[in-house]
């Protein structure tokens, strides 16, 4: 009955969003309530719920001073050089737009947070986008297969979930799928090749008058002009020690970023009414996104903590036909991206995993095959698509595209990353067929 009950949460809140009849909040707290009280958890579904606000607070608290500090680094212009050479280099020609994007979206989730990678390449690419009159979805989708593919990178969540879950070594889950995951950024790099194409048929050429165009239009509708020079160096030296500091993970992410933005609203804007106009410049962006944190903190606290999650694992497993037993780690693989609408990383890697890594086991499969089959979709392709996923809302958000419209144009792309790192997988012997 758990199960039924589950299955039928996760589908009407697809139903609900991707056919716009209410918004991804609203649906995230009515569909919530609503199948908690349908399950008899009305006594205890508030504690559930403020349990899944706590597990997503750092989230939200790390989106408030992510978005702070990149949108003060507009404000002040750091971004402006960058963009000048983008501009020189792709010379208003759209395909080579899309295709700087999946470069500089790989380059940039070097860091293995997919938070931090959308939030600087939006920053970046949106004012380009913007102006070339580019489609916006192209750009979701081209950062979306980029970071996907480098989030199977060791540091990365996905690998360091997969790694405790089934008691493994990271090297034993990731050397083996170097290949799978070289011939992913290849299949990222050919797909932005064709929406690049498509959208240069569609555009044309555009010529941009000169390098030195103005900057304010297209950064930011608060852009603050006038800034010494002196400042663009002492921003740029700030945010590469930021960037640094993310990867060698010396402090939780949300504090980083609350001190980094500290020090540069402080330097930037020194008197105390220019730093309460720069936070409040700022103020819909960073409200709307963590609005959906925690309203999905909200959702898959009652998802969890009602067992429905557990029972809906069971019943998959269950299912499984005998046959099929040899070959899971490819439908691991195939229905890992799919799964993805329905768990959250922690309740796949931590619920379902384990449970199938068992079972494969009884049928002579060696449970580290199921750990690689699972992060050639779950880790890669799922989150930018998943509703469960906070960064995806961060991207949409950042993007100001619609969520359904999102998946929709993404998921093709999406599982044809998957389909090519199975395969490539499977010819590296890194999973059996």
């Amino acid at each position: 009955m758990l199960s039924l009950l589950g299955f039928g949460m996760i589908a009407t809140f697809l139903f609900l969003v991707i056919s716009k009849r209410l918004s991804v909040v609203v649906a995230f707290i009515f569909v919530a309530i609503l199948f908690g009280v349908i399950g008899g958890f009305s006594a205890d579904m508030g504690d559930m719920m403020m349990n899944g606000i706590l597990k997503v607070a750092p989230t939200a608290i790390m989106i408030v001073f992510a978005i702070l500090y990149f949108g003060l680094m507009i404000d002040v212009g750091l971004f402006d050089p960058m963009i000048s050479r983008i501009l020189n280099i792709v010379k208003g020609d759209p395909l080579k737009v899309v295709m700087a994007t999946a470069v500089i979206t790989m380059l940039v989730g070097l860091d293995g947070d997919g938070s931090s990678t959308f939030l600087i390449t939006v920053s970046a690419l949106l004012p380009l986008y913007t102006k070339l009159g580019m489609n916006r979805l192209i750009l979701a989708c081209v950062i979306s297969l980029s970071a996907g593919v480098m989030n199977m990178i060791p540091w990365g969540g996905p690998l360091v979930r997969a790694a405790a879950s089934l008691q493994l070594e990271v090297s034993d889950l990731f050397n083996p799928l170097i290949p799978a995951m070289a011939a992913g950024l290849m299949w990222t790099l050919f797909s932005a090749y064709l929406l690049g194409k498509r959208e240069k048929a569609r555009l044309g050429t555009i010529h941009l008058k000169g390098a030195s165009m103005a900057f304010a239009e297209q950064l930011s509708a608060h852009k603050i002009p006038g800034k010494p020079p002196r400042l663009f160096w002492f921003n740029a030296l700030l945010t590469l020690c930021l960037m640094t500091l993310l990867i060698i993970d010396i402090l939780p992410i949300p504090i980083l970023f609350a001190i980094a933005f500290a020090i540069a609203l402080f330097v930037n804007f020194p008197h105390p009414k220019e730093q309460q106009e720069r936070i409040l410049s700022h103020a819909n962006s960073f409200v709307m996104v963590s609005t959906l944190v925690f309203a999905a903190g909200i959702f898959t606290g009652v998802f969890t903590e009602t067992k429905m999650m557990d029972a809906m694992a069971n019943t998959i497993v269950s299912l499984t036909p005998e046959w099929l037993g040899s070959h899971l780690p490819l439908v691991v693989a195939i229905t890992s991206l799919p799964l993805s609408f329905v768990f959250s990383p922690d309740a796949y890697y931590f619920g379902i995993l384990p449970v199938i890594s068992h079972t494969a086991a009884n049928f002579g499969v060696d449970p580290v095959e199921i750990g690689r089959a699972a992060l050639l979709g779950h880790s890669t392709t799922g989150f930018p698509l998943s509703p469960l996923v906070p960064a995806t809302f961060i991207l949409i958000g950042l993007v100001e595209v619609d969520f359904g419209e999102h998946q929709k144009f993404l998921f093709k792309w999406a599982f044809g990353t998957t389909i090519v790192m199975t395969i490539t997988a499977i010819l590296t012997n890194a999973i059996s067929l």
